[in-house]
């Protein structure tokens, strides 16, 4: 519960302190310094989409971290509804031990880095445009 209420305290600020007006956030390093997108490059913009509920404009901001936002979500769901379970149907006083929500393997860890990677040098080509912020 500590990390949602986490999760959903930054989603608040993002909400209430517009990244789109200048000042407020510092600007991404990466992007000042050599012209290039990283792949969190609008994060905080589609965080604030995200929080007014504007699906479209979120992945206009950065299509990648709405799709981490759903991630997070889903698995966290899972999380909370398995812990529920074992707790409705588990002994008394006993601690829960059910086990990752999603077993991770390496080669989820390379699908991920290559996504990553793919999405950065996509958005940064002239036919990716439309995945700019």
């Amino acid at each position: 519960m500590g990390v949602l209420a986490a999760v959903l305290a930054a989603f608040a600020f993002v909400g209430l302190v517009d990244p789109n007006e200048p000042g407020h956030y510092p600007a991404c390093p990466l992007l000042r310094l050599t012209g290039l997108y990283c792949p969190g490059c609008g994060g905080l913009r589609s965080a604030y989409a995200v929080a007014h509920g504007e699906p479209l404009a979120a992945l206009g901001g950065n299509a990648l971290a709405v799709l981490g936002y759903l991630g997070f979500a889903v698995v966290w769901l899972r999380w909370f509804v398995e812990c529920v379970r074992w707790r409705t149907a588990g002994p008394v006083g006993a601690v829960a031990s059910t086990g990752p929500v999603v077993a991770l393997r390496a080669v989820h860890g390379w699908v991920l880095s290559g996504a990553v990677l793919g999405f950065t040098v996509i958005r940064n080509l002239p036919f990716g445009s439309f995945l700019t912020p």
